[in-house]
């Protein structure tokens, strides 16, 4: 039985939390961040969740060791 491929780029980008929610980097945290105020980038650092059921059930279908 051959071995099932995780998607190695999602598994780089995605996270779970402890009760299995699907986490990710927010955006708009890497450029240019001398133009955006201090809480703003400090916000940005913050992990956010998968809102989108469809989306959180694509990633999970790509990371299935997880």
């Amino acid at each position: 039985m051959p071995k099932q491929k995780t998607h190695r780029g999602a598994a780089k980008r995605f996270s779970f939390t402890k009760n299995g929610k699907v986490k990710h980097k927010q955006m708009n945290a890497n450029h240019q961040v001398h133009l955006k105020s201090t809480k703003r980038t400090r916000h940005l650092r913050a992990d956010g969740i998968v809102d989108n059921g469809a989306e959180a059930r694509t990633i999970r279908k790509l990371l299935p060791y997880k």
